[in-house]
């Protein structure tokens, strides 16, 4: 399975749910595949789907889902410790770990060689981290749901891409209807 797969077979788990989406493709293809008010599309800042997550989830009380790619991960290693040390038992961090720069022509990356980055969010401190194949994803995250406990899973998948249109939605439109649906669920 390529990513886009990964992600068409979770949309009935997260689609209620608020979630950051990395840049590029994989934002891309949830905008195509389930566009929702509860999705954070991010179109212009890679490595740091994870960090907002985080913020988001450390700020409110809603469960928060951050979809990031192995690459985005790795160009923000500090991102890791940064969640180890701020536990927030309603985020999920969700890496789907094709070992390639999916974005810009599948390039490999070093999660694609020698790098865990299970092992690494292990070395870092995180408690509850889970690694999955790309049929396990859905029952994964969903069990993470379940536990109501801070869960990082990464998710293998194989490299490759489809072709999806790009989003046109302004970046203000998408971050105001998100906001504005955080608000209505916090009250």
């Amino acid at each position: 399975m390529i990513r886009s797969e990964v992600l068409k077979q979770l949309i009935p788990v997260i689609s209620n749910h608020f979630v950051v989406c990395n840049i590029g493709l994989p934002s891309q293809e949830m905008h195509m595949l389930d566009d929702q008010p509860t999705s954070f599309y991010m179109l212009g800042t890679m490595g740091l789907s994870s960090s907002i997550g985080l913020g988001l989830a450390l700020a409110q009380k809603q469960k928060v889902i951050s979809i990031d790619g192995d690459g985005s991960v790795l160009t923000n290693f500090g991102t890791l410790p940064t969640i180890a040390n701020n536990v927030a038992d309603n985020f999920i961090l969700l890496i789907i770990d094709n070992g390639s720069y999916g974005s810009t022509g599948d390039q490999p990356t070093y999660a694609g060689k020698k790098t865990s980055l299970t092992a690494v969010a292990k070395a870092c401190g995180c408690e509850n981290v889970v690694e999955c194949q790309a049929e396990e994803a859905a029952a994964t995250v969903q069990a993470a749901l379940d536990s109501d406990k801070m869960t990082i899973i990464v998710c293998k998948c194989e490299s490759g891409n489809v072709k999806v249109p790009v989003i046109t939605m302004d970046p203000v439109v998408i971050r105001d209807r998100f906001m504005k649906e955080l608000q209505a669920r916090n009250g």
